[in-house]
């Protein structure tokens, strides 16, 4: 059994899916758990070995986690130097998830050892709150989702009538789904990618099945969020699961450390404070190139400056396209024409640092939950364009549950955006505040500001969550 004496340090073990979109938060919530319990407590970060000098330049100099490196079990088809899904395409995504599977022996090994009080596991591991249940170690499933989205997709109401959704029954909200949410429907086009939930590859379970396992069969549910933002959809999913359900907060990203890079930043300082777009889809998330064209040709209509970062999709041999096909993606003469007031990049970009900078004042994202976060902290008003899966159910959360920010338009049946809908939108939240709805946009955006950056507020939400660690790990 693992140690509960209340004079040793609590341990815990934090077991992210092997995608740096999971990783990040796992390891913004180690620190925070760190930083908050002192020595009181001690962390383990468990993830494959080829990420970890990457999770290790993503910590602080001054750090006490200790990271453990896992092999990951070959399956045909993955690659010998697979270790996240940065490094692969979306079908041998689907294959990592059964090498994944595939390390329990090891995972069950470290447990033994180890012998932590808790272990956080992620969404894809449904064969670990058993396992670590043998060993009399309590496992945490911790979302790094919106509760949103685990409300709309991830209940047991959302099967109540059949095993297969079809596109009408994603449309609708499962039975019970909070009335008073802005969610009352879905336009096909989202509720055909959400089919994807559903769907089985290579005999193993699909996402759905995994996740709800590991719902019902952890000790606790943890989630990356608060009654503040999602009061009702936590409620919501509270009452269909019925165990534990602790809150960490919003997980508030620390500043970032050092410098932006000299070239971006000499380029942004010619700008007026506020002035600049920054658009951004993250490493995973990727527009066709009709949305690359319908994208850059909306933010030339805005009449205003603007840094673009577009990534897009590995070939079947691992490679990426780079700045040369970005150029042959883009209109006919559109470099010259933006030419000294328009960036456009790709790979990877110090995020967080342009966020800061005085002279953004809009991000066009993706809705990502880490992305948005960042976004309102750093006070840039919010256009979001969402791809994919959570995405849009993010959008719906922030753009008008919490009315601080705005969506572009798009065509209801398979979600098609013009450059008028993105101009529209930039332009609504950057130079028709004036109008009421732009008014409140921004007046919603600054009290939501200023509850993240209160420091107290947020040290409370780690206190009381670390609190709550304690009081489980005795019962």
């Amino acid at each position: 059994m693992a140690s509960t004496a209340t004079n040793s340090p609590l341990h815990v073990l934090l077991f992210p899916w092997p995608a740096f979109g999971h990783i990040g938060p796992f390891l913004q919530l180690a620190c925070k758990l760190s930083t908050t319990g002192g020595a009181a407590i001690r962390i383990s970060f468990l993830s494959i070995a080829g990420n970890i000098p990457r999770i290790a330049t993503l910590l602080p100099s001054d750090h006490s986690i200790s990271i453990i490196p896992l092999d990951l079990p070959r399956v045909p088809g993955l690659t010998d130097d697979a270790t996240s899904t940065a490094d692969m395409t979306p079908a041998a995504a689907e294959l990592l998830k059964l090498a994944v599977d595939l390390t329990k022996p090891q995972v069950e090994s470290l447990l033994r050892h180890l012998r932590p009080h808790f272990v956080f596991f992620d969404f894809a591991m449904q064969w670990l709150p058993s396992l670590a249940h043998s060993l009399g170690i309590k496992s945490l499933h911790f979302s790094i989702f919106a509760t949103i989205c685990t409300a709309y997709n991830i209940v047991p109401s959302r099967r109540l009538h059949g095993p297969n959704p079809s596109v009408d029954d994603l449309k609708n909200p499962p039975d019970g789904f909070p009335s008073t949410s802005s969610v009352s429907t879905i336009p096909s086009y989202q509720a055909t990618d959400l089919l994807y939930l559903f769907k089985r590859f290579h005999n193993g379970p699909c996402v759905y099945d995994r996740v709800v396992a590991c719902l019902e069969g952890c000790t606790a549910v943890v989630a990356k969020t608060c009654m503040e933002l999602e009061g009702q959809y936590i409620d919501y999913v509270d009452s269909q699961f019925q165990k534990p359900f602790l809150l960490a907060g919003p997980l508030v990203p620390e500043p970032p450390s050092g410098k932006l890079e000299e070239r971006w930043a000499r380029w942004l300082d010619g700008f007026s404070e506020e002035s600049v777009v920054f658009c951004s889809f993250g490493s995973e998330t990727f527009l066709s190139d009709e949305g690359v064209k319908e994208l850059v040709l909306g933010l030339e209509m805005t009449g205003l400056p603007f840094f673009v970062v577009l990534n897009f999709p590995k070939d079947s041999e691992g490679r990426e396209e780079g700045e040369e096909e970005l150029r042959r993606k883009l209109p006919e003469g559109f470099g010259e024409r933006v030419k000294g007031r328009g960036v456009l990049h790709t790979g990877w970009v110090q995020q967080q640092h342009i966020l800061r900078h005085k002279s953004v004042g809009c991000f066009v994202c993706h809705a990502g939950l880490s992305s948005v976060i960042e976004g309102v902290v750093a006070g840039c008003q919010l256009v979001m364009l969402p791809q994919k899966g959570d995405q849009y159910l993010n959008a719906a959360l922030f753009a008008r549950d919490l009315e601080i920010g705005v969506e572009v338009e798009r065509r209801e049946e398979d979600g098609v955006f013009g450059r008028e809908g993105l101009c529209k939108a930039v332009r609504k939240v950057m130079t028709e505040a004036g109008e009421e709805s732009g008014r409140r946009v921004r007046a919603n955006h600054r009290k939501l500001k200023d509850f993240l950056m209160d420091k107290e507020v947020q040290a409370k939400f780690m206190r009381d969550f670390l609190g709550n660690l304690k009081e489980l790990a005795i019962t």
